[in-house]
């Protein structure tokens, strides 16, 4: 499965965010993910199975519970892939922040004009 089809499904995106926390039990992300998205337990163990299968978590086993961890490697991968196109959205952050930083200077001016009698 493609790392966009994986990242595309929103419990799977709010799973992940979950996890970026920190290690959580499959139990923790099962009640946060049925009381946000109302589906099923079973539900949850798919989304974390295609997670797992697809290298975006790892799981290790504690005794009788499971134990779910971000796997950062395909997250670096989607990261380069998105790296050719960040030039595109930064050029218009820094021209946002030109017009920002110009209106403000022309609010300013006219502040004062005003307050000169």
């Amino acid at each position: 499965m493609h790392a966009f089809d994986v990242l595309g499904d929103p419990v799977r995106r709010r799973i992940l965010e979950l996890l970026a926390e920190g290690e959580q039990t499959s139990g923790a992300v099962s009640s946060v993910i049925r009381a946000e998205f109302g589906i099923s337990q079973p539900a949850v163990s798919q989304h974390l199975r295609v997670l797992r299968e697809a290298g975006f978590a790892s799981v290790r086993a504690e005794g009788t519970r499971r134990l779910y961890a971000v796997d950062s490697a395909p997250l670096r991968e989607v990261d380069d892939w998105l790296d050719r196109f960040r030039g595109f959205w930064e050029q218009r952050l820094d021209a946002l922040g030109t017009e920002l930083a110009r209106g403000k200077r022309e609010r300013r001016r006219q502040q004062e004009q005003e307050e000169q009698p």
